[in-house]
């Protein structure tokens, strides 16, 4: 059978070079890099190299680098402990984020919360952008910290970074992003971003899963979540993860290769998927920002449908792809990003998440677009909705059926 993976932002394969550069560091480099004997000398080494490698990709020094388990650590100790510091340190206890961040920030959120901090939530319009004067006006002088996302997981629709991050400095308030999906799509150097605090993940970027790093400006106080030795100096204790911590940096040498010409790659691809499903398959919507958007998403939702019979339908053929993030897959709630933007409940089950790699091709788009249209045809057969629009209900704009449901 046919297989074929529109799923990576969700995670990404491992690389051949990135799997090569680990290797050694599973079976001959098996040193604790905290030792000072030859053992431990040779991991320090690739440590080391590897975290020249992700600051050089981030455009910082080797000393703003904390190694992690994952993206979610690496939001976890951003929030937790720049909130908890300038907490303790009585300049205020109040955060600011979206509404269509990753669970990653919005259950931090809500655990700062329960814990004494306020935190507001922005809103989003109609293509998922927010609005920066609504941002400006919900700073107060109890405003310690700014999370707000790169790039939304959902939709790709891109947040103006460096206007935030311009906002955030003139007040005096520490900024940190999470770039988890952006990272290996734009460039990430954080001086030009106006970031404190920046977030990446190994395995969406071609790495391995299991490891992430978190950028932290110098001067940047932080109080660390976990408590042991003195690695990544005295931030995140714990032996680190070498074979991971390797890969991620082989991962960001071949990212800064290859962003080029795999955005260009990704892009015509998922403009000929777009163009193809919505041509091909009547009453359906792209969902997220037309131009500032992530170039390798497209967010579609098919009226009158819901997208897990999709999902089954498009596994059967070997095809994967998703209803929204993977880290809420197991939810039979809709989308927190989509209804934010303004969807209906309805609308928002009947989403369809498609995420493209350097490894697709023009032949994996047009079997989609063949494929596809029957799929939704058959499952809005069932639907008594659709039975009504096809009855009389046909000259009814496309919001107003969204609003009969």
């Amino acid at each position: 059978m046919k297989q074929i993976y529109f799923d990576h932002n969700a995670t990404t394969p491992v690389l051949d070079e990135v799997f090569e550069a680990m290797t050694p560091y599973l079976k001959e480099t098996w040193g604790n890099p905290s030792s000072i004997h030859w053992a431990g000398r040779g991991a320090r080494g690739g440590l080391d190299t590897a975290r020249e490698q992700v600051a050089e990709f981030l455009g910082c020094t080797t000393s703003e680098i904390i190694f992690t388990s994952s993206g979610t650590e690496g939001d976890n100790l951003a929030i937790k402990g720049v909130a908890l510091q300038r907490r303790d340190k009585g300049k205020g206890n109040h955060i600011i984020t979206t509404k269509v961040e990753h669970p990653a920030i919005l259950n931090t959120c809500k655990y700062m919360e329960k814990i004494g901090f306020e935190v507001t939530y922005l809103g989003v319009d109609g293509d998922g952008m927010i609005d920066l004067e609504e941002l400006k006006n919900a700073i107060t002088d109890k405003t310690v910290l700014i999370t707000i996302m790169y790039a939304n997981n959902e939709t790709g629709t891109l947040f103006p970074v460096k206007e935030i991050g311009e906002i955030a400095r003139a007040r005096r308030v520490i900024f940190h992003t999470d770039a988890v999906q952006a990272a290996g799509k734009y460039p990430l150097n954080v001086k030009e971003l106006n970031v404190d605090l920046l977030t990446i993940s190994g395995h969406k970027l071609y790495g391995p899963k299991g490891v992430g790093a978190l950028f932290v400006k110098r001067g940047t106080r932080l109080v660390p979540l976990i408590h042991g030795g003195h690695h990544e100096r005295n931030r995140r204790g714990g032996t680190e993860n070498m074979a991971g911590i390797v890969g991620l940096g082989a991962a960001c040498v071949a990212a800064t290769r290859d962003m080029e010409a795999e955005v260009a790659h990704c892009k015509g691809l998922r403009d000929r998927l777009e163009k193809g499903l919505l041509e091909k398959t009547p009453h359906s919507k792209l969902n997220g920002h037309p131009t500032l958007r992530l170039p390798n998403t497209a967010n579609i939702s098919f009226e009158f449908i819901e997208g897990e019979g999709m999902l089954l339908n498009l596994d059967m053929l070997g095809v994967a792809v998703s209803s929204g993030s993977a880290c809420t897959s197991g939810s039979l709630e809709p989308s927190h990003v989509l209804l934010a933007m303004g969807l209906s409940h309805e609308m928002s089950h009947g989403s369809i998440r498609f995420s493209l790699g350097r490894s697709n091709t023009e032949e994996d788009v047009d079997y989609i677009v063949e494929q596809m249209p029957p799929i939704v045809e058959r499952i809005r057969h069932m639907s008594p909705l659709y039975d009504v629009q096809k009855q009389g209900a046909s000259d009814l704009t496309f919001s107003d059926k969204s609003q009969m449901q």
